[in-house]
């Protein structure tokens, strides 16, 4: 039994890796695709290009691992039974269960190594990516001055080359750009070179003239020279690496987010003991449930048989009273507000951290799809076996991504948000299990 269950296994390595690198590939492509926008013109170094797509990979390899598992388990089983070997194993006595047990093995090991990543290594790239990609987007592009064209990169100023040879320019002008209560100047040159720094750019010009007019536009003056040099500062030039301590709830692990649900919790229950001391103010003996829809009409009723009654006998009493119950009514709502605020926060996070989990066990859920499947099928190949998964990938997908958007509105409860799919593919697979077991 146990060199059966190291044939099983090995079976599924070589068609999870290759389907693996498949699924990384088309995922980190299409990924590339929509943001290679970011890096056009920014002369960004090759290295640094790897590293923002290394980073990227560990959110690639947290979707195509559970993927690859389920067209793995397709392949394995299903030739498995195309070469008639599932026959001669159940003609021995094994059954179905013990068959497909070793895959379970696979599966289980898959989604702790899959668990664990997505806690600890996966929140800490997300981070380092997202901080990438912004230091990446607040960098300038690469100053490129061509000949023909007003050039407007650069701050505060337009620049018009008119002709170059080698590394020195001819016919250059320079307009400053129109700024309030600032003198406007318009330099002109025969010739001239232009050096760059990380701090920006030089111009050393040759033989021109200096056109300044006063904001009032009551002065002019011109001025000629034979040489001059214009410094203009450019931030931002070089890509320069920030560090920040703010994380998004991607980019968190499951300590972080279990103490930053404490922290909203926490916030919820001052803003409960503020609404009861609000609520000690007033002049009753009746305990108050602290619920909005019960404070809502307790006040209503409040009015209408503590203050209305003063409007008879003092009314500046009666207005006082009204204004303070009011302002009271206010009080409350902004603090109800606030503690619906909070609840969407720990929802949003209470999402994350069981996507942190029912992700990776989707392995298992798969396997529990892609064994039967395979033995039912008679069909090994990567193709078929590729299309078939993708049907099961769009309804686990489809369903993560409703649950998740229903969860964010407070629809229903972050834990059946994220585990509905497992839920659900799981019910096919038990049933097909069921099926081949009765299978003759």
């Amino acid at each position: 039994m146990k060199k059966l269950s190291r044939y099983i296994i090995v079976e599924h390595l070589i068609p999870f890796m290759l389907a693996l690198i498949v699924l990384i590939f088309v995922l980190l492509a299409n990924f590339l695709l929509r943001t290679m926008d970011k890096f056009i013109g920014k002369g960004i170094d090759i290295f640094l290009l790897m590293e923002y797509v290394f980073l990227n990979l560990a959110w690639v390899l947290a979707l195509a691992v559970p993927m690859a598992v389920l067209i793995s388990t397709l392949m394995a089983y299903g030739r498995l039974s195309e070469d008639n070997e599932i026959t001669a194993i159940r003609t021995s006595g094994i059954s179905n269960y013990q068959l497909i047990k070793p895959a379970i093995i696979f599966g289980l090991f898959i989604t702790l190594t899959m668990t664990i990543f997505n806690n600890l290594t996966l929140p800490e790239m997300n981070h380092k990516a997202r901080l990438l990609s912004r230091d990446i987007s607040r960098k300038r592009p690469d100053l490129e001055f061509d000949v023909g064209y007003f050039i407007n990169t650069i701050p505060n100023y337009t620049i018009y080359l008119e002709s170059r040879k080698d590394d020195i320019f001819y016919g250059i002008t320079i307009y400053s750009k129109k700024t309030p209560n600032k003198i406007q100047q318009t330099i002109t040159a025969k010739s001239g070179t232009i050096e760059g720094n990380d701090q920006g750019v030089i111009l050393h010009l040759n033989d021109g003239e200096i056109h300044e007019l006063n904001p009032t536009k009551e002065e002019y003056r011109k001025i000629d020279y034979t040489k001059y040099d214009v410094v203009v500062p450019i931030d931002n030039l070089n890509l320069q690496r920030r560090n920040s301590k703010i994380r998004g709830d991607r980019e968190m692990n499951y300590f972080m987010m279990q103490e930053k649900i404490s922290s909203y919790n926490d916030k919820i229950q001052v803003i409960y003991a503020r609404i009861q001391d609000r609520l000690n103010d007033l002049d009753t003996k009746d305990s108050i449930n602290l619920n909005q829809l019960y404070i809502s009409n307790f006040l209503e009723t409040y009015e209408k048989e503590k203050i209305k009654p003063l409007i008879d006998n003092d009314k500046r009493l009666y207005k006082k009273e009204l204004r303070k119950l009011k302002n009271l009514k206010k009080g409350v709502s902004n603090d109800f507000n606030l503690i619906s605020n909070y609840e969407k926060y720990i929802d949003k996070y209470l999402v994350e951290l069981h996507k942190k989990f029912s992700i990776p066990f989707a392995s298992l859920i798969f396997i529990i799809i892609g064994a039967p499947l395979g033995i039912i099928s008679k069909k090994g190949g990567f193709a078929l076996s590729t299309a078939t998964s993708l049907g099961f990938f769009v309804i686990y997908w489809g369903f993560l991504i409703a649950g998740e958007e229903f969860a964010d509105r407070g629809s229903i409860s972050p834990l059946l948000a994220m585990w509905q799919p497992n839920i659900f593919l799981g019910i096919i697979g038990l049933g097909l299990l069921n099926y081949i077991s009765k299978e003759k």
